[in-house]
């Protein structure tokens, strides 16, 4: 049985936790002035968090998405397009909610397998 790794953070969740071949993401927000800007950033969070398991972006098998506004869909759909190869896209579950965080627009997690 393989060990487990914990990626922690100063909060009560884990940013990401490996058991296995997989390595599930935790929650990944974004900051900045708009949608692009913290859709951007979050992507770019789940991809340092990747890191250190040897992942990339590509990796991931299965997204949530999770938005303020469904109108941001379409920003999203793109912003994906321009991140990932088209034979690449990871499964993907697309939803609104509210947030805690007044600023957040976007929130990313998802589940990336390190296999052969």
């Amino acid at each position: 049985m393989s060990a487990v790794t914990r990626t922690t953070t100063p909060h009560s969740y884990s940013s990401a936790v490996a058991a296995g071949d997989l390595v599930f993401l935790g929650l990944h927000r974004g900051f900045g002035d708009d949608f692009a800007a913290q859709l951007a950033d979050a992507l770019d969070g789940v991809a340092r968090t990747l890191e250190p398991y040897g992942l990339h972006l590509h990796d991931l098998v299965k997204v949530h998405v999770w938005l303020r506004d469904i109108a941001d869909l379409p920003a999203m759909e793109q912003a994906f397009v321009g991140r990932f190869p088209v034979d690449g896209y990871p499964a993907r579950m697309t939803a609104t909610t509210q947030f805690i965080d007044d600023d957040c627009r976007v929130m990313v997690e998802g589940t990336a397998y390190r296999g052969s």
